[in-house]
């Protein structure tokens, strides 16, 4: 698991609540024209009291083929989609989870599919590389990320003065062992683009899920509409609080959902169903 400096100093408490944003994006073929949406719905969040912001998987590019991507993928560290993303966390004071955009892969016809996390201060702390390759073949449906998607292998995590966050991105959602290999995490943020196909049928059941198993906050959020290149996403962006309930959503369109994290609500729903401690495996 990719490491983070502490949140917190030795023997403080978590902070009691943390109010957070799920940022819905239509994106289109064009990287600055998705950057430019993406800063006008941080703003929004940020005027709306959002502390931390996340953004959908691919918010950066939705191109007319699947090798658009590879076009315009950034090494790790630098180009103007972490750039953006690190002046705008650094200019609100917010802590921003860049859904994904593509890196560098010493395979020449692939990328990196990577969520990028930056705290207050415009720094990074946490990288997380898509895990699970989306396949789907139903009809004149048809998708395989594997042949423009290198697989990542590490599960990620980071602190925040909240509590532990952890990091995964759409397919990885039907993996629920990932999610157990973070550990005790207090919010799940799952960035998406699944399709309009698989979302209307799994989706929701399987944000809940997640957050009912491992009692905690999931905040999903989506690419939700009819993009240029034809392809339809499910969008239904939400907040889910630890007992499954949905907080807020956002069904189609450009959009935030919003909502807050409490501490409290964590505790009363560990300790009258203490599910974790009784895990055997």
């Amino acid at each position: 698991m990719n490491p983070s400096p502490p949140a917190l100093p030795r023997g403080a408490h978590p902070a009691p609540r943390l109010r957070v944003a799920a940022l819905q994006m239509v994106s289109t073929p064009r990287v600055e024209e998705n950057l430019r949406t993406a800063a006008a719905l941080i703003r929004e969040a940020v005027a709306q009291g959002a502390e931390l912001l996340a953004l959908p998987e691919y918010f950066a590019i939705m191109g007319m083929s699947d090798t658009d991507k590879v076009g315009v993928r950034e090494s790790d560290g630098a180009g103007p989609i972490q750039d953006f993303l690190a002046a705008s966390a650094r200019q609100h004071g917010v802590w921003l989870i860049g859904g994904s955009l593509p890196l560098w892969t010493d395979r020449p016809d692939k990328v990196l599919n990577s969520s990028l996390v930056y705290n207050p201060q415009g720094a990074r702390v946490a990288r997380y590389d898509k895990i699970h390759l989306f396949g789907f073949r139903q009809g004149t449906e048809n998708y395989d990320e594997s042949t423009t998607i290198e697989a990542g292998r590490q599960p990620t995590a980071f602190d925040t003065p909240f509590g532990r966050v952890g990091l995964s991105i759409c397919y990885d959602l039907r993996f629920p062992e990932l999610y157990r290999r973070l550990g005790v995490t207090d919010l799940l943020v799952i960035p998406a683009a699944f399709t309009e196909t698989t979302g209307r049928a799994h989706w929701e059941i399987l944000l809940r899920a997640r957050a009912i198993e491992n009692q905690c906050y999931v905040l999903a959020v989506a690419q939700g509409g009819q993009h240029e290149n034809g392809r339809q996403t499910h969008g239904n962006s939400m907040l889910v609080d630890p007992w499954g309930t949905i907080l807020d959503r956002k069904l189609k369109g450009p959009g935030i959902v919003i909502g807050q994290l409490e501490q409290a609500r964590l505790a009363e729903v560990r300790a009258s169903l203490p599910a974790l401690t009784h895990r055997v495996m």
